[in-house]
């Protein structure tokens, strides 16, 4: 029986490891077709083309969308991000809430360093998100959904 080594998803080397434990791998999702194994001493190649793993049911990976987030992802909402902008945007909480941490971050230093005013900042952002004409990704490229 050969000895195997996998590739794990964090780039790590794993092994060696047994052909049963890949085919449990498998089972549970942990590995898929295109994990790359090696036998000893041979090239990586994905786990579909070793003949003792033909006939295992491996996992597909997740469908990824042409701007290759996974298509089940789910969309952030453009009301409520524009809603917390009105009520919460000094604090840049709809920034953090689309992913765009650094520009939350600016936006409490501006409120603080300008004694509230720099809330309007936020308002104005909430509204125009509303309005569908500032913000309409998140910061992954996602579109929002309404």
């Amino acid at each position: 029986m050969s000895t195997h080594y996998m590739m794990g998803s964090d780039g790590r080397q794993y092994g060696p490891v047994s052909v049963e434990q890949i085919k449990q791998w498998a089972a549970e999702g942990r590995a898929t077709a295109q994990t790359l194994l090696r036998v000893e001493g041979g090239e990586w190649k994905p786990l579909a083309t070793f003949p003792e793993f033909i006939g295992v049911a491996v996992s597909v990976p997740p469908v990824m969308t042409g701007a290759g987030w996974p298509a089940h992802a789910p969309l952030k909402s453009r009301i409520a991000a524009g809603v917390l902008g009105i009520f919460l945007g000094g604090l840049g909480v709809h920034r953090f809430y689309l992913g765009y941490v650094a520009i939350g971050v600016a936006q409490i230093i501006v409120t603080f360093m300008t004694c509230g005013i720099g809330q309007l900042w936020g308002f104005i952002e909430g509204i125009c998100i509303l309005a569908g004409g500032a913000i309409t990704t998140d910061a992954e490229g996602r579109p929002l959904r309404d």
